[in-house]
Parts: structure tokens; sequence; C-alpha cells
């Protein structure tokens, strides 16, 4: 029970510093991380732009339909003709606008994180904030582990 309340007390090994690696290095590769994490919230915001964009052409269509039920056909017809299936940028409906986004930009600014890390702290994630917790934690209080227990 001893080890197991004194390994709460310090970083897991994955998130302390390795050695050798200085100050400004670890600054900067959580900055990048920081970057990352703001494309990441970028992204689940493209996705709701994606979803919202296809509930709406479904939401537009019945629309249409009541419209036309409604006896406003030529109305519903010219909707119809102009706005169902309609793209919302040249050529592209919001699923192409996602994966274009995801090949473009994503996924090589995620190799590039994971490049660096691998690089200069040997694969490990999130040690500036990692350092930053032990910084404001209160050693020896509960809840304020440095880690769950195993």
């Amino acid at each position: 029970m001893n080890s197991e309340i004194s390994a709460q007390q310090t970083p897991s090994p994955a998130h302390q510093r390795p050695s050798g690696v200085d100050d400004a290095t670890v600054a900067a590769t959580g900055k990048l991380s920081e970057a990352l994490e703001c494309v990441e919230r970028a992204r689940g915001h493209l996705y709701s732009f994606h979803q919202l964009m296809g509930h709406s052409d479904l939401l537009l269509g019945e629309a249409v339909e009541a419209l036309a039920e409604a006896g406003h056909e030529a109305i519903a017809q010219r909707i119809d003709d102009d706005m169902i299936g309609r793209n919302i940028a040249p050529g592209r409906w919001t699923f192409q606008l996602v994966e274009e986004f995801d090949d473009g930009y994503w996924s090589p600014l995620r190799e590039h994180d994971r490049a660096v890390r691998d690089e200069l702290l040997e694969g490990r994630r999130h040690v500036f904030e990692a350092e930053m917790k032990e910084r404001r934690r209160t050693h020896g209080r509960s809840g304020h582990e440095a880690r769950p227990s195993d």
C-alpha cells in the first residue's frame, strides 16, 4: 500500500521529462501540442457543420414536400431544383471538405506532432502540462495526487 501511495505522488514516467531535455524544448513542444489541440477543436466544429448541413438538407426536403402537399407545387419545385443537394462550395458537399481537411491539414499536423515528440521527448505526450500539474497541485493532499492508483 505504501508503494501505491508513493507512486501516486510522482508523475507517471510517460509524463516525465526525459533526461537532458531543457525548459525551452518542453515549452516549444507544449506549444505545438496546444496548436494541435486547437486544430482538433476546429475539426470538431467542421464535423458539426458537416452534420448540421446534412440534416438541414433533409429538413429542406421535408419542407419542399410539405409545400407541394399544401398546393404550392411551383414554389416547391423552385426550391427543390435550386437548393436540394446543392454544393456548399464549388463542386463540394461538406463530406468532401471534411476529407480534404483531414488529408491535407489535420493528418500532416498530427504526423509532425508525433515526429517532434519522438525526436525530442522520447515519444512522451503532455510533458509541459504534467510539469505544470506538479507545480500547481498540493503535494500530499487528497484529490491532488500526481496520478491514479494502479
